[in-house]
């Protein structure tokens, strides 16, 4: 099967973050072509970060990784999709 026949699929854009520090989750719109490095918690007012190794704060908390890693087809961890 050729690129051309391959069908096309598109990333899933919300994922559920969950805050690490008070359990709190909560469904978010991610962007379709970026890393979102920060995440403020409603639930305890915490300032998430990525992990060390993750691009951004859905491939660390979030129940799916974004959607640069989801076309990628590499799972969440396996390094950042904005390095370049």
């Amino acid at each position: 099967m050729t690129n051309a026949e391959k069908p096309i699929t598109r990333p899933e854009l919300h994922s559920e973050i969950t805050c690490p520090d008070c359990n709190h989750r909560k469904i978010e719109k991610m962007p379709e072509d970026a890393c979102q490095f920060f995440y403020k918690c409603e639930g305890c007012g915490s300032l998430l970060r990525p992990k060390a190794g993750d691009c951004c704060v859905f491939c660390s908390y979030g129940s799916v990784p974004c959607p640069p890693i989801q076309i990628e087809g590499r799972p969440a961890g396996a390094g950042g999709c904005c390095a370049g």
